[in-house]
């Protein structure tokens, strides 16, 4: 699993190479200018050899040669940690810019199955806890295992025999960092999961309020809140358990590697088989040498959370996007759809074992309205969603101007209709911005024309700044019928050629909603329309009134037919007008 997302993140890197081996040779570049400095500490030291006996001409060639080599040391790691930089946020931008545009892609049934609060997580914390674990990764391993590298070398040249001593003591350290290692990609992969969902619950609550307080669940939401944050609390504590096993586990191996070159360096200097400089050179490489597998150790666990976090943003990348769209489909143009819509054969489930719409068949012609009745759940949205292809078929077929809207681009499918829900939906901006979402050249005095014939534009002027009034996401301060307004005044704005209308005024009161109703006559002259409506007064006056219940059209016909053969909808309207 871990190759798998490695090589992804690879992928990704793969944009930024250059900059990559421009930070590799920096890396080298800096650890070759620290490894020189106990070569000339070492020189430095053998230069004062006695009282009265020190070169001190040589001692400031040593000092002056440090200190250049320090300075390009300093400057190569200053532009390796801009490059590491430069790479890490940029594959951070390219695969949150996947993700979003990933989300824009997937089908509505992938939306509706995953909670708002987890994908937001995939999104944003997974990915800052990904960028913090690359960052890491290219500023430490890099010159770390350079370090290592160069180290060995120059122990190597100074003394075969303590640097054979050193490379038998490194497999400690790689013991260390495999253990710590496999026990944190499960607590952090866990802990990943659990922090979506907790975001996911907290998203839903805050969302949600009025509702949780309406029906005094504070204490219910709570306790849930409480369990997912127990859950957290434990994965969290693990992962961070075996994390913080790095340091002191790294540290004793150190101690032994140093112990290990301070004795036998000893024993051969009193030998004469090295001097007292090429020791304290090699004292100084044995904690060089050992320190970079503290920094990897940590390095590992910071990646393994970076994985872990890597792998739910890239299962989300790689879900299964919308059915593409064919290369020869077709591009309607609004001016020459007349509103012919035909329904052939449809079946529908959301569900695979649990059938909704069946042998679905209807025949719209231009400038028709249906309206579309039935009890709650029998599938009147369901027709209204396929129709908008926000799901496709599972069998039969949906033809627009005898065009099946699997062969139409879903753009300029969407584009033909106008519609307007029960459920509102506003974007943070002012609200003529909000208004020319379906007309955006539209100028100020065509929303103002469509505003006043929605009865919106008196609310609108009494708004602290008008039409330039800037509102909250989901139109947050405005009321539900406030809402429903600006949504029907975006639709009267653009007058595409086909209507539908859902609930479209279930939250506005009975007088302004007679108004409507008015203007709506005056919009859906000449256009094919459909009706999704409880309140029956508002579609006696529709072309076909279709009946439906568990997914089947039970009656057909108009308002008096339909009142003559005394059926289901008969029986609805009695319910309501009796």
């Amino acid at each position: 699993m871990n190759r798998e997302i490695i090589g992804k993140v690879l992928s990704y890197i793969k944009k930024y190479r250059f900059l990559v081996i421009f930070s590799l040779v920096l890396a080298l570049l800096q650890v070759v200018c620290s490894l020189l400095i106990p070569i000339l500490i070492g020189k430095g030291v053998d230069a004062i050899r006695d009282v009265g006996a020190v070169e001190f001409y040589a001692v400031r060639e040593y000092i002056m040669a440090g200190a250049v080599i320090i300075l390009v040391g300093a400057a190569a790691q200053w532009l390796m940690g801009a490059c590491n930089n430069k790479i890490t946020y940029g594959v951070v931008k390219d695969i949150r810019e996947k993700a979003f545009l990933k989300v824009e892609e997937l089908p509505l049934s992938y939306i509706d199955s995953h909670s708002t609060g987890d994908l937001i997580s995939r999104i944003v914390a997974d990915v800052d806890q990904f960028a913090d674990g690359l960052l890491m990764g290219f500023t430490q391993f890099f010159t770390g295992v350079v370090t290592i590298l160069g180290t060995l070398l120059f122990m190597l040249f100074l003394s075969p025999l303590i640097t054979i001593v050193v490379v038998v003591l490194t497999p400690v350290s790689f013991l260390v960092a495999r253990f710590i290692a496999t026990h944190t990609y499960s607590m952090f992969s866990l802990q990943s999961v659990t922090r979506g969902e907790q975001t996911g619950l907290i998203d839903e609550v805050l969302g949600n309020q009025k509702v949780v307080k309406a029906y005094s669940q504070e204490r219910r939401v709570t306790e849930k809140f409480d369990e997912i944050n127990g859950r957290l609390k434990y994965c969290s504590q693990k992962a961070t358990f075996y994390s913080s096993l790095t340091n002191p586990c790294t540290r004793f191996v150190n101690s032994l590697v140093y112990a290990a070159v301070g004795i036998l360096g000893a024993v051969l200097a009193i030998k004469g088989r090295i001097t007292v400089g090429q020791l304290s050179s090699f004292l100084s490489y044995a904690n060089q040498y050992t320190k970079p597998f503290n920094e990897i150790s940590g390095v590992v666990t910071e990646l393994q959370n970076a994985l872990a976090c890597a792998g739910r943003v890239f299962e989300l990348i790689e879900a299964d996007s919308q059915i593409a769209e064919p290369e020869d489909a077709v591009n309607l143009e609004a001016s020459k759809v007349e509103g012919n819509v035909r329904l052939s054969g449809v079946n529908f489930s959301y569900v695979p074992d649990k059938k909704l719409i069946t042998d679905f068949n209807l025949t719209v012609k231009p400038g028709q309205r249906v309206a579309i009745v039935g009890p709650t759940g029998c599938g009147k949205t369901t027709v209204i969603n396929l129709l908008m292809r926000f799901y496709d078929v599972d069998d039969g077929s949906i033809c627009v101007e005898n065009t099946d809207i699997r062969n139409i681009t879903r753009k300029s499918l969407r584009t033909g209709y106008g519609m307007v829900l029960q459920d509102t939906w506003l974007k943070s901006g002012t609200i003529l911005e909000n208004l020319r979402m379906g007309k955006r050249d539209a100028t100020r005095e065509e929303v103002i024309a469509a505003a006043r014939n929605a009865h919106a534009d008196s609310f609108i002027r009494r708004m602290p700044q008008g039409y330039d009034t800037v509102i909250k996401e989901d139109g947050g301060g405005l009321s539900a019928g406030q809402k429903q307004l600006l949504c029907i005044t975006r639709v009267m704005l653009s007058l595409p050629p086909m209507l539908i209308l859902d609930e479209a005024t279930s939250s506005i009161d009975t007088r302004t909603e007679q108004k409507i109703q008015s203007a709506f006559k005056r919009m859906m002259k000449g256009r094919t329309s459909f009706i999704v409506a409880h309140r029956l007064s508002t579609i006696m006056n529709a072309d076909i009134i279709l009946v439906m219940k568990d997914g089947n059209i039970i009656e057909q016909g108009n308002h008096e037919t339909l009142l003559a053969q005394g059926g289901f909808y008969a029986n609805l309207y009695n319910s309501q007008f009796a």
